[in-house]
């Protein structure tokens, strides 16, 4: 069984900041670090390996300092790993970013399953996932809890949807997101480290890969943002301290009043 799981650097929550002009994630000058979310992905490439043998390929697209994410990956389990950096990749958006990705395991080649995390913390729009899928015409199953069993060149999974839960079978070769419920991630082991320092990391670019130029980075971005602005949060409520029955009561009432105000009691 041969996996891939594509895998992002993002900006620490707290540092996300955005270019007003283009509409990107400013990612230079702050530490960046693994999609949290792609953690899952990697432990459910992992626990299949463990169970019925195979390899995993970790891919990451970014600048060269994304080659951190990769050594976070082989150290986790890991096999391989490729990065995916042009200039001409820069200001990607999903869909850019997921025909990008598709053009890059297509020249890998001869995969069986590709799993993805939901959504990256920075973008928040699980759209490069199923993008792949688009691009490589592949069979798709979003939102995996479980992996079930794999027989007879099929995945049978459980999804997590609105009404609980929906159980379906895809076949190879096949891509899958994931959500948190798939597993815990495991942590980076000693040895897991110490191969990740010598193993021999591939690089795919426009320069040995073939790719329409006209679907890369940002004029190959069809998403565009055309403002950003932070929102004012005005609160014009009373505080009122209590520190005995009279001003519990004067709480009390300035709720109901407060609720009666706003149609909630009547």
């Amino acid at each position: 069984m041969k996996i891939i799981v594509p895998v992002k650097q993002v900006p620490e929550s707290s540092n996300v900041k955005m270019d007003p002009v283009t509409g990107t994630v400013i990612r230079a000058g702050i530490e960046n670090v693994v999609n949290p979310l792609d953690l899952y992905a990697l432990e459910a490439a992992l626990i299949l390996k463990d169970l019925y043998k195979g390899t995993i390929t970790a891919v990451t697209m970014g600048p060269p300092p994304a080659i951190k994410v990769l050594k976070e990956a082989i150290a986790m389990g890991c096999d391989e790993a490729v990065l995916v950096s042009d200039r001409k990749f820069s200001g990607s958006d999903t869909y850019a970013t997921s025909y990008t990705l598709s053009q890059v395991i297509k020249k890998i080649g001869n995969f069986d399953i590709i799993i993805t995390g939901e959504r990256a913390t920075d973008g928040d729009t699980a759209q490069v996932g199923p993008g792949i899928a688009a691009w490589l015409d592949l069979p798709l199953a979003t939102y995996v809890s479980k992996i079930i069993d794999v027989k007879e060149n099929r995945l049978y999974v459980r999804r997590l949807v609105e009404e609980g839960y929906q159980e379906l079978s895809v076949p190879f070769p096949c891509l899958i997101s994931v959500v948190k419920e798939i597993a815990s991630p495991r942590l980076p082991t000693l040895n897991g480290k110490i191969k990740s320092m010598s193993v021999n990391y591939q690089t795919f670019s426009t320069e040995n890969t073939e790719f329409n130029e006209s679907y890369l980075g940002l004029k190959g971005s069809p998403t565009k943002v055309v403002n950003i602005y932070t929102p004012k949060i005005a609160r014009s409520g009373k505080s009122i301290t209590v520190t005995d029955d009279i001003s519990l009561d004067q709480a009390c009432d300035a709720i109901i009043e407060l609720l009666e105000n706003n149609g909630v009691l009547r």
